[in-house]
């Protein structure tokens, strides 16, 4: 059988115009790099564990006792929405109604995708944390709508306000935030997030947060947004359970917010995947549930295992910005004479064995990311020392 193609007389390419400029993410590049190098992936950032193995067997009890095995409600089983109600007033002191104002959805992913095709109209224009994580870029653009990038700057990746407060305009619709911040690390302070909703109430912006890293904050402390005066009508607050519980393969995320912003929301994500994760979403409901020293030593190993990673790529050589939070550790190739950061990447594989991200494909403006390289360290101690000996090899 010949292979269809495109109609001779037609121009037309078949990506639509929004989507033209995203091809393969740099995760599924760099991820095929190690596979095809044998090296060790240090670019991703999931966990090389499982979580904990009682939440494994929520699993595989709800599957077998015919628990999620067929369509779950559309807004998620009433299960797990209470539990992440549960969560957010035990941790954050924060009210939910699990019927109204929680939405269970396919990972933080397809969370932020229906929130921003919910509420953006096209040319309306989103403020976004610079280096953003791929996905949002990609979903401002199928809604039509145009990013418009604040740059934190190394060394320490604060968040300018003052820039912030001059890149509103009469178009802009609402803000995009991540804190904990993927990639650089950068938890938002109790000031910077305070300036933020204070400009969000007298500008009447809509804001979006990208908290799925709100357990893993090393240095001070994760703030809600939602929780400071004038907020909660105005955030949709967005969370998941795979980087909390490593069990990133499950995809089972949340939305909370009024009963009006989740409606929006949910009139989205009903014509994406409609439901997921069946049994899944009952064993996160066990999972929210888990005591604090859980959350605390799941914290304090990662915090480990940040120092081991970063205190190895400074003997191999590498400027390291220290992260507040996250899975993530960026770099600069500065010091080994390097400045293209995609370039150094693709390279690393042969050269040492190592698989990194260069940061720079998460910016709008290339030069401010060009020559930093973020690497995971969601990984066992022996992969970590293993990258690290391998790295000492480019000082040599």
């Amino acid at each position: 059988m010949t292979p269809m193609s495109a109609p001779e007389s037609s121009n037309r390419p078949f990506l639509n115009r929004r989507l033209a400029a995203f091809g393969t993410t740099i995760f599924a590049e760099m991820s095929a790099l190690a596979t095809r190098t044998g090296s060790i992936n240090l670019g991703q950032g999931f966990p090389d564990t499982d979580g904990p193995a009682e939440i494994a067997e929520a699993a595989v009890r709800a599957i077998r006792d015919g628990r999620g095995n067929q369509y779950p409600p559309g807004p998620g089983v009433p299960e797990l929405r209470t539990a992440v109600a549960a969560h957010q007033q035990r941790f954050y002191g924060l009210a939910f109604d699990p019927d109204t104002e929680v939405l269970v959805t396919a990972g933080a992913t397809e969370a932020i995708a229906a929130a921003l095709l919910a509420l953006l109209e096209p040319g309306d224009e989103v403020i976004a944390l610079e280096p953003f994580y791929d996905s949002y870029a990609a979903c401002i653009a199928m809604a039509g709508a145009v990013r418009v990038p604040l740059t934190l700057r190394a060394p320490d990746f604060r968040l300018d306000v003052d820039a912030l407060r001059a890149a509103v305009t009469p178009r802009t619709r609402l803000l995009l935030l991540n804190t904990p911040h993927n990639p650089t690390g950068t938890v938002l302070t109790a000031e910077e997030l305070a300036a933020v909703a204070e400009l969000a109430v007298e500008r009447d912006l809509l804001v979006i947060t990208d908290e799925v890293y709100e357990h893993l904050v090393f240095e001070g402390s994760h703030t809600p947004l939602a929780g400071l005066p004038g907020m909660r009508e105005r955030t949709v607050t967005i969370s998941s359970a795979g980087k909390t519980f490593s069990f990133t393969g499950w995809k089972v995320g949340w939305v909370t917010g009024t009963p009006e912003l989740v409606t929006a929301v949910r009139s989205a994500k009903q014509f994406l995947t409609y439901v997921n994760a069946g049994p899944f979403q009952y064993a996160i409901a066990e999972a929210l549930r888990l005591p604090d020293a859980y959350f605390d030593g799941f914290r304090a190993d990662l915090r480990r295992k940040r120092d081991l990673l970063g205190d190895g790529l400074r003997a191999a050589g590498f400027e390291v910005y220290q992260p507040q939070g996250t899975y993530f550790i960026t770099t600069d190739i500065t010091p080994f004479g390097e400045k293209d950061a995609y370039a150094f990447c693709r390279a690393l594989p042969e050269r040492c064995g190592v698989v990194a991200i260069p940061n720079s494909v998460f910016y709008d403006d290339p030069d401010a990311g060009r020559s930093q390289v973020r690497f995971a360290f969601c990984k066992k101690d022996d992969v970590l020392t293993e990258a690290i000996s391998r790295l000492r090899h480019l000082a040599s």
